[in-house]
């Protein structure tokens, strides 16, 4: 190719597929014999990039060949450096970078300083000093020096913002000047100053020195200016040149004049910046790196090389039109069908993220049916790509997400968050039992041990949650007889407490570091998402060392999640070699033959615009920095490029996970340039059928009542005072919990219930009565055994007055009865029978001794007692078993005696208020007596009890009756078993069946 002046510049068309047709234009222009491109240097704007053309060129070759040296200029959002041939060794005058973790820290101590305490604290301060460091960097890509920010002009316009600004402004910039005295000192500058300055340095060495290969840039799109001015160098060396994705060359002048001086400061009198219709438009930043190159668009030629992937030449013609700004959209009405014709590009609508994701996996499987068919799932948003990365599961189908996941969502990653969570949490039960089942963990050949122990942990944690602190979790794992083994834990997790208020960050991350290893052994840095953490932790450990950094303990999580979001893992080669799924920055230069561009809806693509949130948009437009809005132009410009594949899917949802969502404004606009007529015609209905079809299956018939019927020797089991009233009023949750032997489990860390009240209770009375205080014991017996239960604040600060208050009347009655001669017998006192070879139990909370020799039965409620209507119908015979127990000397005393005599007293005594009275405490017998209109008269209330004791034993125990789920359906129970005798799918049979 001979020598020339001038820029040489080429647009590849959307339609021409960017990659396949860079190589098919590269190979003639620059291949030499037996050399290949071996002499050619491109550069790439990514790491993904270079994939991508390394695959287009095995593509287009077949048989192989040499490739050209890629190199990378480094794509900020990606987080990528520089390849070494733009970073050379040579470059000796220009300081090294200074390191962003470093910085980062260094930055929330500067805040501090600046603000004092209004700054914040922990993962708050560490969040602003962040925000800080983002906007640092980003008016240092734009080549904003900070000496630009105190101009006279920049200082007279914070002066005119509202107050919030200008301190936000002043505080940006007095931090920014502390960072420069840093970097000073340590002879380094910020990574994207050092960038600039090596773009500048490799355009100077090449403006003295040319190349003696051919150096062509390829899909840069980056409009930093230093960037900009390296390609202008690029496009003027021999044999030189820059090749951009998607400008589009047939825009009308109107319309490209339109977008305004793209990048330029505001002067005087001049309209505004970045009018929303104009950085929005998705050629605005191809303009923008124009201007700053100093070329114009008449200047650009187009690229004849067409790819393997290619699509109709009209396609672009019509992505063209699809994002005229408003004015000039105005003719959609009049254009020819070519001018708008879409063929080969779908629309599909599913009814939720779940159908939607379910649906393009439909799409995928039937691509891949098509030999050497590639296809390309596209889309910002991660939760979809997830779900179809699972649902391509079902069909063997592995698929990456090259965009990666964010390190908190990895195995790795999280065993040092739930570490750094037991810190916060003091331990609580959650976290624990996460981490010691964390997959990673204990993953040798004891593991399964291992977890045997950590279940039956969990098994003695549940419910309330214990103190804080290894403490209680000792003595809970004593009473589960783990002690041995959770001593080992415990001398692993101890390090973890014993920092103060505040200690060094670098100090804690050791910890939690050292934490994670011991439980997990090497296993924890071996994979990729665990090298990735070792990564992690080694940059922000050495960071903190070096800066002194000192942290609350408790905001070690909050911070270290804020950090680990910054980070992703991506997957290494692997997967599917026909399928592709893509964030938006990986798509870029990436082509199948099917691209399916997910999750178009407003607020995912394009995202929301993030303003930046200390510099004013006044500021930034005056520094001619684009505004917010400017990313949503770049993701218009990513679907306008995924638009130019063969065939293509525009899909979204109706709504989310939580409400109705407003579909892209990119389809939108699609739905009005076609008509409604041609957009129909364009609708897919067939994958998302297909879709609804999968999880689809004949209606089964109507799921009948249960009635289990266990045989005689699984009926003969022991019977509570409880289980009768259980078995006589749902016999089936008998059945599941005294035969099947199934319980429901407390969650942990649950809401103090009724039940643990109940058992609070019991507990302060027992330790009263045993312990033979006087009633005015009963309030410090109260505290302490609140305080041993862990009982929530807000739980103390609610219960505590009316616990208080119905304890008081507790011990002045008991107090006169004891005056009359009344005797407590024992308490939570367990006591057995055999009665017709079945085993009868109880524990009973109280026994009293009469004046006259009979026995009460005392049972505590914490609420109503049932009512004597329920006692009469043989549906609470809880006091009358107990009664009939230790009528038969089934209890002993509190010395070991056992209880003799007639238990002719049962009563309910409640801690509740009694209904028309506002007094907290009273007692009631269910004993027909009286006015009384209910109940059971006391001479008949142990042969009553009898009499349905026998009856239940007959029936079910002794007899051969099924187990009939709700047998009483409208008697008030236990719902512990209503999913396991799958009550709604029958209940609303039960009034027919009934009847019948």
């Amino acid at each position: 190719m001979p020598d020339r002046p001038g820029p040489q510049v080429y647009s590849i068309a959307a339609h021409r597929g960017f990659a396949d047709a860079l190589v098919a234009g590269l190979v003639p222009r620059y291949a030499e014999s037996d050399f290949g491109l071996a002499r050619l240097t491109l550069l790439l704007p990514s790491r993904r990039a270079v994939r991508i053309v390394t695959e287009a060129m095995v593509r287009h070759s077949g048989a192989g060949m040499l490739l050209p040296r890629m190199t990378v200029v480094g794509d900020i959002d990606l987080d990528e450096t520089l390849g070494p041939l733009l970073d050379p060794l040579g470059a000796a005058d220009i300081p090294p970078a200074a390191d962003p973790t470093r910085r980062w820290l260094r930055l929330a101590e500067h805040l501090r300083t600046v603000e004092g305490e209004a700054a914040g604290a922990g993962a708050v301060l560490l969040r602003r000093a962040f925000e800080i460091g983002r906007s640092m960097d980003r008016l240092a890509i734009e080549g904003i020096a900070p000496v630009d920010l105190m101009s006279d002009e920049v200082i007279g316009l914070v002066g005119e913002l509202a107050e919030h600004w200008r301190e936000a402004t002043r505080t940006f910039l007095m931090v920014q000047q502390h960072w420069i005295a840093d970097l000073a000192a340590c002879g380094e500058v910020d990574a994207p100053e050092r960038r600039n300055r090596l773009f500048d340095y490799a355009a100077q060495h090449w403006v003295k020195a040319p190349p003696a290969n051919p150096v062509v840039a390829a899909g840069v799109t980056s409009a930093s200016p230093a960037l900009a001015r390296l390609l202008r160098v690029v496009s003027e060396l021999p044999r030189g040149s820059v090749i951009l994705p998607d400008l589009d060359l047939a825009l009308d002048k109107e319309v490209w004049d339109a977008l305004g001086t793209a990048g330029a400061p505001v002067e005087p009198g001049d309209p505004p910046f970045g009018r929303n219709d104009a950085v929005t438009h998705p050629q605005y930043h191809l303009k923008l790196l124009l201007h700053r190159m100093g070329i114009a668009r008449d200047e650009v030629q187009t690229w004849h090389r067409a790819g393997l992937a290619a699509s109709p030449p009209e396609r672009s013609r019509a992505i063209s039109n699809l994002f005229l700004p408003p004015t000039p959209s105005a003719r959609w009405s009049q254009l020819a069908a070519k001018d708008r014709r879409l063929a080969g590009v779908r629309l599909m609508e599913s009814a939720t993220p779940a159908a939607e994701a379910q649906a393009i996996a439909v799409l995928i499987r039937q691509a891949l049916e098509v030999p050497e068919r590639r296809v390309a799932l596209v889309t910002p948003d991660r939760n979809l790509a997830g779900r179809v990365v699972v649902q391509l599961g079902r069909w063997g189908i592995v698929a990456d997400d090259t965009a990666g996941r964010p390190l908190p969502q990895t195995a790795a990653a999280r065993v040092l968050l739930l570490l750094a969570e037991l810190i916060a949490e003091q331990a609580a039960p959650v976290p624990l039992i996460a981490l010691l089942t964390h997959p990673l963990v204990a993953a040798g050949e004891e593991r399964a041990m291992w977890l045997e122990q950590a279940r039956a942990l969990d098994l003695a944690l549940r419910g309330p949650r214990p103190g804080p602190g290894l403490e209680p979790l000792r003595a809970k794992a004593e009473e589960a007889r783990l002690g041995e083994w959770w001593t080992g834990v415990e001398a692993t997790l101890a390090p973890l407490f014993v920092h103060g208020e505040e200690a060094l960050l670098s100090e804690l991350i050791d910890a939690v570091a050292a934490g994670g290893e011991a439980l997990c052994g090497e296993g924890l840095w071996s994979r990729p998402d665990g090298r990735a953490l070792a990564q992690f932790v080694e940059d922000l450990r050495e960071a903190a060392r070096q800066t002194q950094s000192r942290l609350d303990p408790a905001e070690l999580h909050a911070v270290l999640r804020d950090a680990m979001e910054r980070v992703s893992v991506r997957p290494p080669w692997g997967g599917h070699p026909r399928v592709a799924i893509y964030g938006l920055l990986e798509a870029r230069m990436s082509r199948a033959d099917l691209v399916i561009c997910g999750g178009l809806v407003e607020g995912v693509w394009p995202a929301s615009p993030s303003p930046d949130a200390l510099l004013p948009p006044a500021l930034l437009r005056a520094l001619g920095v684009p505004g917010a809005d400017f990313r949503i132009g770049l993701s218009a410009h990513d679907l306008a490029a995924a638009l130019g594949a063969p065939e293509v899917v525009l899909s979204w949802a109706r709504r989310d996970e939580s409400s109705p969502v407003i579909p892209s404004r990119f389809v939108l606009r699609v739905k009005a340039m076609l008509g409604d007529k041609a957009a129909a015609e364009l609708v897919e209905q067939d994958a998302v059928r297909l879709a609804r079809l999968i999880d689809e299956a004949p209606a089964a018939s109507p799921y009948p009542r249960p009635k289990p019927m266990p045989t005689a020797e699984q009926r003969r089991v022991a019977l509570s005072v409880t289980g009768l009233d259980r078995l006589r009023g749902d016999p089936y949750q008998f059945y599941a919990n005294a035969i099947l032997r199934l319980r429901a489990l407390d969650p942990l860390d649950a809401e103090p219930s009724a039940a643990w009240k109940g058992t609070a209770v019991h507990a302060i009375l027992d330790r009263w009565h045993k312990a033979g205080e006087p009633p005015a014991m009963l309030r410090n017996i109260a505290e302490e055994v609140m305080d041993e239960l862990s009982a929530h604040p807000l739980m103390r600060a609610l219960w505590r007055p009316r616990l208080l208050a119905a304890l008081d009347w507790v011990g002045e009655e008991i107090a006169g009865q004891r005056a009359s001669g009344r005797r407590v017998l024992a308490t939570e006192v367990d006591g057995r029978i055999e009665w017709r070879g079945v085993r009868l139990q109880a524990r009973a909370d109280r026994i009293d001794a009469c004046e006259d020799g009979a026995l009460a039965v005392i049972d505590y409620k914490t609420g109503q007692p049932p009512s004597a209507r329920r006692v009469q119908e043989g549906f609470a015979l809880q006091l009358g078993l107990i009664g009939l127990i230790a009528s038969h000397g089934g209890f002993k005393d509190a010395v070991g005696e056992t209880i003799t005599g007639e238990a002719q007293r049962f009563e309910y005594w409640s801690l509740a208020k009694q209904a028309g009275k506002e007094q907290f405490g009273y007692w009631t017998e269910p004993v027909l007596e009286g006015n009384r209109k209910s109940g059971i008269a006391r001479d008949r209330f142990l042969p009553e009890t009898i009499r349905y004791l026998d009856d239940a034993l007959d029936r079910w125990i002794l007899g051969g009756e099924p187990f009939t789920a709700r047998l009483n359906p409208d008697l008030p129970g236990y719902a512990d078993y209503d999913q396991l005798m799958r009550l709604d799918e029958w209940i609303v049979q039960l009034g027919g069946e009934d009847a019948a």
